[in-house]
């Protein structure tokens, strides 16, 4: 690389970077998601072999910034009982504290039982290949590593699968998870 490119980099991002995160941060939900996705713009431009022959290097910024926020939402997001979270009077509450806190009362136990019969349920109404990822990721504690070694599919498949099983209990769980929380 040229001794002038690292200045050039430099430049580039003191000239573009308050600019360029801005427009991240619109399109995303989160400081973080927007920091994340203006790091990889900023490793993309150091890797290019002559970053003085980009002619419009604000053009290739932001066209860079706009596929890194595609590929973000492309990416199918990892779905778990952490996602089944509603929000309460007393703040947010979501199954897995229902499912495993301990029932202090009859009527707590009563309610944590209905719920584990009910989410039974909910699971053998899912085609097997769903269920079976749903039950070994999240109740079994096994990773989608472990999955695929173990079945030789490939990962994203698996988490494709555990994220139509969570979208089918969040629909089918809902009016119970409310009973709980009116409870």
């Amino acid at each position: 690389m040229p001794t002038n490119e690292p200045q050039n980099i430099i430049s580039t991002v003191a000239n573009y970077g308050k600019r360029l995160f801005s427009f991240i941060r619109g399109r995303v939900n989160t400081d973080e998601d927007a920091e994340d996705i203006l790091q990889d713009v900023w490793f993309q431009l150091s890797n290019q072999p002559e970053v003085g022959a980009i002619e419009q290097i604000s053009g290739w910024l932001y066209r860079v910034a706009r596929n890194k926020i595609t590929d973000k939402y492309r990416k199918q997001k990892e779905e778990s009982l952490e996602d089944f979270t509603f929000e309460g009077e007393d703040g947010e509450i979501n199954f897995k504290e229902i499912l495993l806190a301990e029932a202090y009362s009859p009527e707590e136990e009563s309610l944590k039982k209905l719920f584990w019969d009910q989410l039974f349920l909910a699971l053998e109404e899912l085609p097997e290949n769903q269920r079976y990822v749903f039950v070994q990721n999240e109740l079994e504690e096994r990773t989608f590593q472990e999955l695929a070694d173990e079945s030789g599919e490939n990962i994203k498949t698996l988490i494709s699968r555990k994220g139509y099983a969570v979208k089918h209990l969040r629909n089918r769980l809902q009016n119970l998870y409310q009973e709980f929380i009116n409870y």
